[in-house]
Protein backbone atom coordinates (compact mmCIF):
# COMPACT_ATOMS: atom_id res chain seq x y z
CA UNK A 1 0.00 0.00 0.00
CA UNK A 2 0.91 3.66 -0.27
CA UNK A 3 0.50 5.33 3.12
CA UNK A 4 0.97 8.95 4.16
CA UNK A 5 2.06 9.44 7.77
CA UNK A 6 1.59 12.67 9.71
CA UNK A 7 3.52 13.23 12.93
CA UNK A 8 6.13 10.93 11.40
CA UNK A 9 9.05 12.37 13.38
CA UNK A 10 7.34 11.89 16.77
CA UNK A 11 7.87 8.99 19.13
CA UNK A 12 4.92 6.96 17.82
CA UNK A 13 5.05 8.26 14.24
CA UNK A 14 8.67 7.23 13.80
CA UNK A 15 7.74 3.68 14.82
CA UNK A 16 4.76 3.69 12.45
CA UNK A 17 7.01 4.63 9.54
CA UNK A 18 9.56 1.96 10.43
CA UNK A 19 6.91 -0.75 10.75
CA UNK A 20 5.24 0.24 7.48
CA UNK A 21 8.58 0.06 5.64
CA UNK A 22 9.39 -3.30 7.25
CA UNK A 23 6.06 -4.57 5.95
CA UNK A 24 6.91 -3.46 2.42
CA UNK A 25 4.59 -0.45 2.16
CA UNK A 26 5.47 2.76 0.32
CA UNK A 27 5.50 5.64 2.81
CA UNK A 28 5.25 9.40 2.47
CA UNK A 29 6.29 10.98 5.76
CA UNK A 30 5.09 14.56 6.25
CA UNK A 31 7.33 16.42 8.70
CA UNK A 32 8.34 19.93 9.67
CA UNK A 33 11.96 18.98 10.35
CA UNK A 34 13.36 16.14 8.20
CA UNK A 35 16.42 15.79 10.43
CA UNK A 36 14.14 14.42 13.17
CA UNK A 37 13.32 11.40 10.99
CA UNK A 38 16.73 9.74 10.43
CA UNK A 39 15.48 6.93 8.22
CA UNK A 40 16.54 6.03 4.69
CA UNK A 41 14.66 3.56 2.53
CA UNK A 42 13.91 3.28 -1.17
CA UNK A 43 10.21 3.13 -0.31
CA UNK A 44 10.29 6.25 1.88
CA UNK A 45 9.55 9.78 0.65
CA UNK A 46 10.03 12.56 3.20
CA UNK A 47 7.96 15.67 2.53
CA UNK A 48 8.63 18.88 4.43
CA UNK A 49 5.76 21.21 5.27
CA UNK A 50 3.49 22.81 7.80
CA UNK A 51 -0.03 21.69 8.71
CA UNK A 52 -1.25 25.00 7.30
CA UNK A 53 0.14 24.35 3.82
CA UNK A 54 -2.87 23.15 1.83
CA UNK A 55 -0.93 22.60 -1.38
CA UNK A 56 1.79 20.54 0.31
CA UNK A 57 -0.79 18.48 2.22
CA UNK A 58 -2.71 17.65 -0.95
CA UNK A 59 0.53 16.63 -2.66
CA UNK A 60 1.47 14.43 0.33
CA UNK A 61 -1.80 12.49 0.34
CA UNK A 62 -2.32 12.31 -3.43
CA UNK A 63 -2.28 8.70 -4.62
CA UNK A 64 -2.21 7.23 -1.12
CA UNK A 65 -4.37 4.31 -0.06
CA UNK A 66 -4.54 5.55 3.53
CA UNK A 67 -3.41 8.19 5.99
CA UNK A 68 -2.05 7.38 9.44
CA UNK A 69 -1.86 10.34 11.80
CA UNK A 70 0.31 10.13 14.90
CA UNK A 71 -0.34 13.81 15.63
CA UNK A 72 -1.20 14.81 19.16
CA UNK A 73 -1.32 18.01 21.22
CA UNK A 74 1.29 19.21 23.67
CA UNK A 75 0.51 18.37 27.30
CA UNK A 76 2.21 21.56 28.50
CA UNK A 77 -0.30 23.86 30.19
CA UNK A 78 1.55 26.87 28.79
CA UNK A 79 0.71 25.87 25.21
CA UNK A 80 -2.40 27.54 23.84
CA UNK A 81 -4.27 27.53 20.57
CA UNK A 82 -5.65 24.84 18.29
CA UNK A 83 -2.78 24.14 15.90
CA UNK A 84 -3.40 20.37 15.77
CA UNK A 85 -7.16 20.75 15.42
CA UNK A 86 -6.77 23.22 12.57
CA UNK A 87 -4.13 21.03 10.94
CA UNK A 88 -6.32 17.95 11.16
CA UNK A 89 -9.16 19.82 9.48
CA UNK A 90 -6.78 20.75 6.67
CA UNK A 91 -5.65 17.12 6.35
CA UNK A 92 -9.28 15.98 6.14
CA UNK A 93 -9.97 18.57 3.45
CA UNK A 94 -6.87 17.48 1.52
CA UNK A 95 -7.90 13.82 1.72
CA UNK A 96 -11.37 14.57 0.42
CA UNK A 97 -9.97 16.71 -2.38
CA UNK A 98 -7.65 13.86 -3.42
CA UNK A 99 -10.28 11.12 -2.92
CA UNK A 100 -8.35 9.37 -0.12
CA UNK A 101 -10.88 7.87 2.28
CA UNK A 102 -9.05 5.79 4.90
CA UNK A 103 -7.88 7.65 8.04
CA UNK A 104 -6.23 6.03 11.08
CA UNK A 105 -5.36 8.20 14.07
CA UNK A 106 -5.11 8.67 17.82
CA UNK A 107 -7.26 10.14 20.59
CA UNK A 108 -8.00 9.55 24.28
CA UNK A 109 -10.57 7.59 26.34
CA UNK A 110 -11.54 11.00 27.76
CA UNK A 111 -13.58 11.24 24.56
CA UNK A 112 -16.58 8.94 24.25
CA UNK A 113 -17.44 6.49 21.50
CA UNK A 114 -21.10 5.53 20.85
CA UNK A 115 -20.14 1.88 21.49
CA UNK A 116 -19.11 2.65 25.10
CA UNK A 117 -21.33 1.66 28.01
CA UNK A 118 -21.40 3.39 31.43
CA UNK A 119 -18.06 2.91 33.15
CA UNK A 120 -16.12 4.81 35.79
CA UNK A 121 -13.60 5.89 33.15
CA UNK A 122 -16.32 7.60 31.10
CA UNK A 123 -16.99 9.83 34.11
CA UNK A 124 -13.58 10.26 35.72
CA UNK A 125 -11.20 10.57 32.77
CA UNK A 126 -12.84 13.63 31.14
CA UNK A 127 -12.81 15.48 34.47
CA UNK A 128 -9.17 14.60 35.15
CA UNK A 129 -8.11 15.58 31.63
CA UNK A 130 -9.95 18.90 31.78
CA UNK A 131 -8.24 19.77 35.07
CA UNK A 132 -4.76 18.59 34.15
CA UNK A 133 -4.54 19.30 30.40
CA UNK A 134 -7.34 21.69 29.42
CA UNK A 135 -5.90 22.88 26.12
CA UNK A 136 -4.76 19.40 25.12
CA UNK A 137 -8.29 18.09 25.72
CA UNK A 138 -9.74 20.91 23.63
CA UNK A 139 -7.31 20.02 20.85
CA UNK A 140 -8.14 16.31 21.04
CA UNK A 141 -11.86 17.03 20.90
CA UNK A 142 -11.42 19.32 17.91
CA UNK A 143 -9.14 17.03 15.92
CA UNK A 144 -11.39 14.03 16.59
CA UNK A 145 -14.54 15.89 15.57
CA UNK A 146 -12.82 17.05 12.38
CA UNK A 147 -12.48 13.40 11.38
CA UNK A 148 -15.65 11.84 12.78
CA UNK A 149 -17.90 14.54 11.33
CA UNK A 150 -16.47 13.87 7.87
CA UNK A 151 -17.40 11.03 5.48
CA UNK A 152 -13.92 9.49 5.90
CA UNK A 153 -13.56 5.79 6.68
CA UNK A 154 -11.76 6.27 10.00
CA UNK A 155 -10.39 4.29 12.91
CA UNK A 156 -9.22 6.34 15.88
CA UNK A 157 -7.36 4.47 18.62
CA UNK A 158 -7.89 5.90 22.10
CA UNK A 159 -4.76 5.67 24.25
CA UNK A 160 -4.01 6.73 27.84
CA UNK A 161 -0.45 6.10 28.95
CA UNK A 162 2.09 5.37 26.19
CA UNK A 163 5.42 4.06 27.48
CA UNK A 164 8.85 3.53 25.95
CA UNK A 165 9.33 -0.20 26.39
CA UNK A 166 9.89 -3.05 23.94
CA UNK A 167 6.85 -4.24 22.03
CA UNK A 168 4.92 -7.02 23.74
CA UNK A 169 2.85 -8.18 20.79
CA UNK A 170 -0.14 -8.32 23.14
CA UNK A 171 -2.77 -5.75 22.27
CA UNK A 172 -6.16 -5.42 23.94
CA UNK A 173 -8.82 -3.41 22.16
CA UNK A 174 -12.48 -2.67 22.66
CA UNK A 175 -14.92 -0.25 24.21
CA UNK A 176 -15.44 1.04 27.74
CA UNK A 177 -18.00 -0.96 29.68
CA UNK A 178 -17.78 -3.83 27.19
CA UNK A 179 -14.22 -5.08 27.13
CA UNK A 180 -11.35 -5.49 29.58
CA UNK A 181 -8.99 -2.83 28.32
CA UNK A 182 -6.35 -1.27 30.54
CA UNK A 183 -4.39 1.96 30.32
CA UNK A 184 -0.64 1.63 29.73
CA UNK A 185 0.70 0.53 26.36
CA UNK A 186 4.08 0.57 24.68
CA UNK A 187 4.52 3.00 21.82
CA UNK A 188 5.76 0.14 19.64
CA UNK A 189 2.50 -1.75 20.20
CA UNK A 190 0.47 1.41 19.55
CA UNK A 191 2.27 1.77 16.23
CA UNK A 192 1.61 -1.90 15.45
CA UNK A 193 -2.10 -1.44 16.10
CA UNK A 194 -2.28 1.60 13.83
CA UNK A 195 -0.53 -0.27 11.03
CA UNK A 196 -2.77 -3.32 11.52
CA UNK A 197 -5.84 -1.18 10.86
CA UNK A 198 -4.84 -0.88 7.22
CA UNK A 199 -6.29 -4.36 6.72
CA UNK A 200 -8.42 -4.96 9.85
CA UNK A 201 -12.08 -3.96 9.26
CA UNK A 202 -13.33 -4.42 12.86
CA UNK A 203 -13.16 -0.80 13.91
CA UNK A 204 -14.28 1.07 10.83
CA UNK A 205 -15.81 4.44 11.83
CA UNK A 206 -15.18 3.67 15.50
CA UNK A 207 -12.79 4.71 18.30
CA UNK A 208 -11.60 1.64 20.21
CA UNK A 209 -9.61 1.91 23.44
CA UNK A 210 -6.33 0.01 23.19
CA UNK A 211 -3.82 -1.19 25.80
CA UNK A 212 -1.39 -4.00 26.59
Amino acid sequence: MRVTVFGASGAIGHLVVRQLLDAGHHVTAYVRTPAKLPLADEHLTVTTGQLTDTTALRKAVAGSDAVISALGPSLKRSVKGTTITDGTRTIVDAMQAEDVTRFIGLATPSLADPHDKPHWKTTVLPVMAKLAFPNALTELKGMTEAVTSSPLDYTIARITNPVDKPATGRIKSGFLGHDKVGSAMTRADIAAFLVSQLTDPRYRRAMPVISN
